[in-house]
């Protein structure tokens, strides 16, 4: 018996095969070789059009399976990761109506910031815990404003994987826990939010059916199981948002545990009892994939949108692609701790939530002609990527979200042995990395979806620790001094 994971990001679509006995990935494959263009018609937009997602995810899927050689009849249940915040629209045969605006995409952010100071800022984040900020409700509100012949033909709104979902079973729905990280979601009454509704003038039939994050969701159609090369009628049993499903992958399900990913962007996530709320929405609050009224979870998140993009920009500007990222992370432990005094603000990819929603750019200070080289711009990247990080972890402690051990996977920005003792040393915290991904996450919630694992136990049956990286007491001091010159950049 086997599950599959579909992981939809912004750069690939991801496949990956789990083996229910051993709980081991027997193969993985990802679409396209390059990364997924985003579009940007306009400075401060992104938006990538769901079709390509849809051939992706059945491309990635026809090479797992060949690459596995095993029956379409043995993949039992499906689980979704998607990339997160983004805004599908369809009409009522379920054409898309326009390209998705996706999560860095920052054209809603003085809705938002209107939305919330007209409804009572306090008023908000007591119910919502977040701002209408840049979600997609906000995104939304867009459309209704900027594209009203769009608008009047909408049906349905969904997130990226709500959209996967339903391409693959005919049926649109969308997650409580999808609901809250559009801003969608009422804390307080555990119900869509009205208050953000009635603010923008929405028609609550706008919303799909609402299932719950594990559990039938919906079956393989006759046509998208050919396409996607699996058996008509296999269930998608669970769907998260890619940060949320990365917890999961990660076994980080109860309080006090915490999360991180060096993706296209970096993040922190960590788990919480609480209901709290950054008074100035640097870091969101979302139901967590556990979340249940008995036991209430909730996911503080933590996002720097340029992170991977940084290092990939590097590479194909700074050294027009002639050197791999393994090369980039040896020529960028060629220079000293702290780069000499350069140092990078890595904020290049839209707006930052971090920072209040503004947009400064990426920029590189303190930068002398006769003294920094490749390996200094490299270093002051991967320092910059960290720092912005760790600057947003001091605002998760304010929320009582704090650990000594962060767990991520071996991939992205955490292959970087650079990268990782860096972000050791200025967090204090010890980090272990993992053999999984957000693809083998999501294969596993649909394992659990399926009511085949039974316990935590069973569902993390073969997930691994593979290497653990602790703060290295001969350079935690340099590296916290790196740390006070970046900040004190970034606050002017």
């Amino acid at each position: 018996m086997y599950f599959i994971g579909f992981d939809l990001g912004s750069s690939s679509v991801k496949a990956a095969l789990l083996d229910a006995e051993t709980g081991k990935t027997v193969a993985s494959a990802y679409f396209p070789d390059t990364e997924m263009k985003i579009d940007a018609p306009q400075p401060g937009f992104a938006e990538q059009h769901p079709d390509i997602w849809w051939s992706n995810a059945c491309k990635a899927s026809r090479e797992v399976m060949r690459r596995a050689g095993i029956a379409a009849e043995e993949v039992k249940a499906i689980g979704i990761s998607y990339q997160m915040h983004g805004l599908v629209v369809v009409d009522k045969e379920g054409t898309v109506l326009r390209p998705s605006i996706i999560w860095c995409d920052s054209r809603a952010v003085q809705i938002g910031q209107k939305a919330f100071q007209e409804l009572g800022e306090q008023h908000v984040l007591s119910r919502m815990l977040n701002s209408p900020g840049n979600f997609t409700a906000s995104k939304l509100a867009w459309v209704k404003a900027s594209e009203p012949e769009v608008y009047a033909s909408v049906d349905k709104f969904m997130l990226p994987g709500d959209y996967l979902a339903a391409r693959m079973t005919g049926e649109i729905a969308t997650t409580p826990s999808g609901l809250s990280e559009g801003v969608l979601w009422d804390f307080s009454t555990q119900s869509p939010a009205e208050l953000i509704l009635d603010y923008y003038g929405f028609d609550r039939s706008l919303i799909p059916d609402i299932v719950p994050t594990f559990g039938e969701q919906g079956f393989l159609t006759a046509e998208s199981a050919g396409e996607l090369g699996l058996a008509e009628g296999t269930p998608v049993t669970y769907r998260a948002g890619d940060q949320p499903n990365n917890a999961l992958s990660l076994n980080v399900l109860e309080p006090g545990e915490v999360a991180a990913t060096g993706g296209t962007s970096g993040v922190v996530y960590g788990v919480s009892d609480q209901a709290k709320y950054d008074l100035q929405s640097r870091v969101n609050t979302f139901l967590h994939v556990n979340s249940s009224k008995e036991e209430p979870r909730y996911g503080v998140l933590l996002c720097i949108n340029g992170t991977g993009s940084l290092n990939s920009w590097l590479r194909n500007q700074l050294g027009r692609g002639t050197h791999s990222y393994p090369e980039m992370n040896e020529i960028a432990s060629q220079a000293p701790i702290g780069a000499e005094g350069l140092v990078c603000l890595p904020f290049g990819n839209g707006a930052e939530r971090v920072l209040g929603n503004a947009n400064p750019g990426g920029s590189f200070h303190g930068l002398e002609f006769n003294r920094h080289g490749l390996p200094h711009f490299l270093r002051a990247a991967q320092e910059g990527i960290v720092f912005a990080l760790y600057y947003g972890m001091e605002i998760m402690e304010d929320l009582g979200v704090s650990s000594r051990l962060i767990r991520a996977g071996e991939a992205n920005m955490f292959l970087s042995p650079l990268f990782r003792q860096t972000f050791a040393n200025v967090s204090g915290a010890t980090i272990e990395l993992y053999n999984t991904d957000g693809a083998t996450g999501a294969a596993r919630g649909a394992g659990l979806g399926l009511g085949y694992f039974k316990d935590r136990s069973e569902t993390f049956h073969g997930l691994q620790a593979v290497r653990t990286i602790e703060p290295d007491s001969s350079q935690v001091e340099a590296t916290r001094e790196a740390y006070f010159r970046w900040k004190k950049i970034v606050e002017g």
